[in-house]
């Protein structure tokens, strides 16, 4: 029988050796998220990991294991994938009794191979695989999707804009793994923070509504703004786009570097000849140095139809939306014996990308490296990244 999803309130597992919750207070939290102090003790994991710790330790079975992430598939049939939240997952198993080799964060994956392996006494890191796929597998997914929309774009700017999108909590994290991607800057203050860079992003329709006139309120953001922030005018709040565009390059002059399309779908219908349409206009009036700015509902395959008459784009949900990977953390080897559950290749494994073609070799633990087939000199892909407990990269 399944039990009820909801448990009396004093339930909880009793603590783990060498974890100290009395620091954990979840009532003092304000938004529903989890603290790094949760996190690290242990408590955002799936209970049946607790409960494994707890009959190894009755048992008095401590055995050493090593253990592999990887996936089978990938989202939406991507040939490849961007592998991100690396860092998160260091400062998650620093100071346990591990040792962890990974894959760079950024490094280009397939379906199939074992990104990152972890070595060490089961019970010591049981209750962290939650977190520890929770980390890779959003991040990724994230990093993935805005690489599609950077290869997608070409040499335009793509600007990260999808926090409004997801939960503040996670905000930094989604916007850092969409730059990781290619995205060459992120909207929110502290996700700018984080990147060690400067947020990026034009003016809301709130402004030229409260000022009650599009062009007021265009040369009071250009009063207003340090001459660093680009003269970006939102065209589209009162008017129609090319005479929401004519109205800003009369109002700016020269100053005005590009105009930005937030169309809702209900206005669009054929966007690509809505745009047409504008650029032919402000060219007739010299105004052809004017960039188009787009936003709104854009997603990798807008990008390209496009991109013939854009020159920057913002992406929202299609980056911060990202389908997860599906990463998963199995045993592959106990005290020292290769096993594995089915379905799974057993043993420790190696990992090689060819320099030249860029294929990538799989091979047990320990094996030679060897030339690629087209002849091109072999890198190893797992490096590591704790050992026994401290970080090393």
């Amino acid at each position: 029988m399944i039990p009820s999803a909801r448990a009396p309130s004093n339930s909880a597992a009793p603590p783990r050796e060498g974890v100290d919750r009395s620091v954990v207070n979840l009532t003092d939290s304000v938004f529903h998220t989890a603290s790094d102090d949760d996190i690290k003790a242990g408590r955002i994991t799936d209970v049946y990991f607790e409960r494994a710790v707890q009959v190894l330790r009755a048992q008095g079975t401590r055995k050493q294991v090593a253990a592999e992430v990887r996936t089978t598939t990938l989202p939406a049939d991507w040939p490849w994938g961007v592998l991100a939240g690396v860092e998160e997952v260091a400062r998650l198993l620093e100071g346990l009794p591990v040792s962890v080799r990974c894959y760079a964060e950024g490094t280009l994956f397939h379906a199939g191979e074992p990104v990152l392996d972890i070595e060490g006494e089961y019970t010591d890191f049981a209750v962290y695989e939650t977190p520890l796929l929770g980390f890779l597998c959003q991040a990724s997914g994230v990093a993935t999707k805005a690489a599609r929309c950077r290869l997608a774009a070409g040499d335009r700017p793509v600007i990260s804009f999808g926090a409004r999108r997801m939960h503040p909590a996670i905000a930094p994290m989604v916007e850092r793994a969409a730059y990781l991607g290619g995205c060459d800057g992120v909207a929110v203050l502290k996700s700018a923070e984080v990147i060690g860079g400067t947020p990026m992003g034009t003016m809301p329709h709130a402004l030229i509504l409260v000022m009650g006139d599009a062009a007021e309120a265009f040369r009071a953001f250009d009063a207003v703004m340090p001459p660093e922030v680009p003269r970006v005018a939102l065209i589209d709040t009162l008017e129609d786009e090319k005479f929401g565009a004519l109205t800003a390059a009369r109002a700016l002059g020269e100053k005005l570097e590009a105009v930005r399309f937030d169309t809702p779908g209900s206005r669009r219908g054929d966007f690509l000849a809505l745009l047409q349409e504008t650029r032919w206009e402000l060219d007739r009036r010299g105004f052809q140095r004017v960039q188009f700015f787009v936003s709104g509902g854009v997603d990798e395959d807008t990008i390209r139809e496009l991109n013939p008459l854009v020159h920057a784009y913002g992406v929202g949900t299609a980056i911060c939306n990202a389908p997860v990977m599906n990463f998963a953390l199995d045993i592959v080897e106990v005290e020292g014996e290769a096993f594995a559950k089915r379905g799974k290749e057993s043993g420790r494994k190696e990992v090689w990308r060819c320099r030249s073609c860029h294929a990538t070799h799989i091979a047990p633990r320990g094996a030679a490296p060897q030339r690629c087939s087209c002849g091109g000199a072999l890198d190893a892909l797992l490096q590591p990244l704790i050992e026994n407990g401290t970080m090393v990269a």
